[in-house]
């Protein structure tokens, strides 16, 4: 039987990261950035008001805080203005937020600062050079790096993207992810299952599991256990795939079917890995590209629990990311729990934090049955239990890693 550590650190080297290729700004969402993004212009890129008020010489309203100050106000610049405009000493110009400002002014006073008057405006208290003023690259200045290769694309960094002028953005594309169901007794949920039937879940579950993890999915469905069909779909997947994934094919008559239509593509190695539930897999690199293949059981809990134990990293070591593995953390248990001997149990639960000290807590969810998958959907972490650990009282420490829903 081989360990958990073993079997990932197989998988997590058969990692291949996909080309980089240029996208829309738009599709960058979530992807790492595959390049320095050189700034080819100053942001912002003149000086600008931060709010609506009056364009001013600060030197003009010096002495406000002590009298106020009278000025004539000699235009009006909005937002989005063109036209260059010059103050001269002893006027003001309003100004709304973002507009450019008039040359030699060096501030602007806030609205709330003055009487608001159109013609000749009566300045309250003085503002210092440069307040509420956006100076030319205050921001980015030309030849910065807005955008450093490697760094995940969020928000913040599309909208600096736009701000510098990019349209579009080299980047780690997402791994495609195939997900394929085999099973006599399986139906899609479209159909009535008859006597003996089941719907198909692999198929939905793990193609979700693989697009939470950053995947580009084709759930393929359900397919013949046939080997010469599952040969021909099982190929024309992996010249489309960066990961395969096959759901019930690895126990009996079936799994026998599987691996003779797999046999011509490459080396599956099936074996029994110290975890629970899940134990019997399959993972090899099949086809000219050595593309990573996974044979996960056809138990949907236990297909869940392999996905996040090892095909999820493989995803994520894909994507690029720097740590592909869930984030863990050390909780106190409030229910007894129980494990299988001589191999590492994940078993549902529900991380709670204590209100008065912080301190993480975990309530066991359900049985140890790997066949619950209501538990799963109610977890929010996944309780890790060693090897050599067969019972766990209340209040031990155990370690659990976060869920998708949970973060």
């Amino acid at each position: 039987m081989r360990s958990v550590d073993e079997q990932l650190a197989r998988v997590v080297a058969a990692a291949v990261r996909p080309a980089p290729v240029r996208v829309a700004i738009s599709e960058s969402q979530g992807l790492l950035c595959a390049e320095e993004v050189v700034a080819e212009r100053a942001l912002p890129g003149f000086d600008q008001a931060a709010v609506d008020g009056y364009a001013v010489r600060s030197v003009d309203v010096q002495a406000a805080n002590e009298e106020p100050v009278q000025l004539p106000v000699v235009g009006e610049i909005p937002a989005g203005s063109r036209q260059p405009r010059r103050l001269q000493p002893g006027q003001a110009v309003r100004v709304a937020t973002g507009a450019p400002l008039p040359t030699l002014a060096d501030a602007v006073v806030p609205l709330g600062y003055t009487d608001g008057h159109p013609a000749k405006v009566t300045v309250h208290r003085s503002v210092p050079s440069a307040a509420y003023v956006r100076r030319t690259g205050e921001d980015v200045q030309t030849g910065d790096v807005a955008v450093r290769r490697g760094a995940s694309i969020g928000a913040a960094q599309v909208g600096l993207l736009a701000a510098v002028g990019r349209n579009k953005v080299l980047v780690h594309p997402r791994p495609r992810v195939s997900v394929i169901s085999v099973g006599e007794e399986l139906v899609d949920v479209d159909r009535t299952p008859g006597q003996g039937q089941v719907y198909d879940v692999n198929s939905y579950a793990l193609a979700a599991a693989a697009r939470d993890a950053g995947a580009e999915v084709s759930r393929v469905g359900i397919q013949s256990s046939d080997p010469r069909r599952l040969h021909e779909v099982v190929e024309g997947r992996l010249l489309l795939s960066e990961i395969v994934v096959v759901a019930g094919g690895v126990g009996g008559v079936i799994g026998d079917e599987v691996r003779a239509a797999l046999a011509d593509l490459g080396d599956v190695d099936v074996t029994r890995v110290a975890m629970h539930p899940g134990s019997v897999q399959g993972f090899g690199r099949l086809g000219p590209d050595a593309v990573p293949t996974f044979l996960l059981p056809a138990n949907p809990m236990s297909a869940l629990v392999v996905f996040e134990v090892l095909v999820r990293p493989l995803i994520r070591a894909a994507l690029g990311k720097r740590n592909p593995y869930r984030r863990a953390v050390s909780a106190r248990l409030l229910s007894p729990l129980t494990s299988t001997k001589g191999r590492r149990g994940y078993l549902r639960g529900q991380l709670l934090r204590d209100a008065d000290n912080g301190e993480y807590l975990v309530q066991p969810l359900g049985t140890s049955g790997s066949h619950l998958l209501a538990s799963l959907a109610e977890a929010n972490c996944l309780i890790m239990v060693d090897e050599d650990v067969t019972d766990v009282a209340v209040g031990e420490e155990v370690m659990v890693s976060f869920l998708a829903q949970r973060g």
